[in-house]
């Protein structure tokens, strides 16, 4: 199902509240956002049991119980799991990746909360979850009927929500530190192949890696983890950042003159770390236009210039990395300094070719 409008994490519970008290839900979203936590949330938010059931592990008879005879008829009774006496949520996660015939299973439970004779006690709520086919997910189309016996909210990942609530739940500083500056890593789109993919649980199972090696972490296990848990790119900008912690190395003291880039073998996940905070330092500083060029915007075109020479000299892939246009072949970078970029150091022009 494609997204008309998307919420962030911050907007479900008001959502939930106002809707799910009273229809079904059903909360779309890219794996790894979220969308379990949030809802377990929400119900303890509101006193009730959250009770899950997952879609890939259930058979029809698992929702409709098994049959018993009562005065010589057949009574199907409802499982445990479902048949309560006292109000609760039930969680359909991963709803959608359920086979066709428990979800036709679920028709009635979703619609009339109600699976045979049983009924769900007033004041439950339905909400289920689940992950969109182009995330690469296990996921089955749902039929028109059970779409619409739901209300439908579509999730997105939000840095902004999940810094606020990391701060606050022993998410480890590296992480939290990293993230701030790097917003932008905190999700990416789930590859179609298999390998780890940046999301804000990976990033908290990071963090509990963290936490667990503590003190005695060396650089090859970082790595282990990093590259075990987050986009390849991401990773490598995460080693990177944390050598600058470690090492207080940081793209100021190369600003200024007072460190060269680094050129070891070893440091080329730091090079890479450095070369994007330099990329983002002149997005930031050096303005549209030439004629705006301030004296200290004139000293930072200049020294710009001569560390991109330097740059180039250890690694012209990393140096080409800083004045490389955006995802779509956008210019990020003024024109003007490309410009003189390109007369200065044709062979980074000749390697983006």
């Amino acid at each position: 199902m494609q997204a008309a409008v998307t919420v962030t994490p911050s907007r479900i519970p008001e959502l939930l509240l106002g809707l799910a008290t009273v229809r079904p839900v059903f909360i779309w979203g890219a794996p790894g956002i979220g969308k379990s936590s949030l809802v377990r949330e929400f119900a303890e938010s509101l006193g009730l049991e959250c009770v899950s059931l997952l879609g890939t592990q259930l058979a029809p008879e698992d929702l409709i119980g098994v049959p018993q005879i009562r005065d010589g008829r057949s009574v199907f009774c409802p499982p445990e799991a479902i048949a309560r006496d006292e109000p609760y949520c039930l969680f359909l996660d991963e709803l959608n990746a359920a086979t066709p015939d428990v979800q036709k299973a679920f028709y009635s439970l979703i619609l009339d909360r109600r699976i045979g004779t049983y009924e769900l006690p007033k004041g439950s709520i339905v909400i289920g979850a689940g992950n969109r086919a182009t995330d690469n997910a296990l996921a089955r189309p749902i039929a028109s009927a059970l779409v619409n016996r739901l209300a439908h909210v579509h999730l997105e990942a939000s840095a902004k929500d999940w810094l606020g609530w990391a701060a606050v739940n022993g998410i480890h500083p590296w992480v939290l530190d990293h993230l701030t500056d790097r917003p932008d890593h905190l999700w990416s789109k789930p590859p179609k192949t298999e390998e780890p993919f940046s999301t804000p649980r990976s990033w908290h199972m990071l963090s509990d890696a963290l936490h667990s090696f503590g003190r005695a972490l060396d650089e090859e296990t970082l790595k282990v983890l990093a590259h075990g848990t987050l986009t390849p790119a991401h990773a490598v900008a995460f080693c990177g950042y944390v050598k600058i912690v470690r090492s207080q190395y940081g793209i100021e003291a190369v600003l200024k003159g007072e460190a060269r880039w680094p050129s070891r073998p070893q440091d080329r996940d730091l090079l890479y770390y450095l070369a994007e905070s330099f990329r983002g330092r002149l997005i930031k500083e050096l303005p549209a236009s030439k004629e705006h060029l301030s004296a200290n915007g004139r000293q930072t075109a200049y020294r710009a210039k001569s560390l991109l020479v330097q740059l180039a000299e250890i690694s012209v892939e990393v140096a080409q990395s800083v004045i490389a246009s955006d995802a779509d072949g956008n210019p990020v970078l003024p024109a003007w300094f490309l410009v003189e970029a390109a007369r200065d150091m044709p062979r980074l022009v000749e390697a983006r070719r």
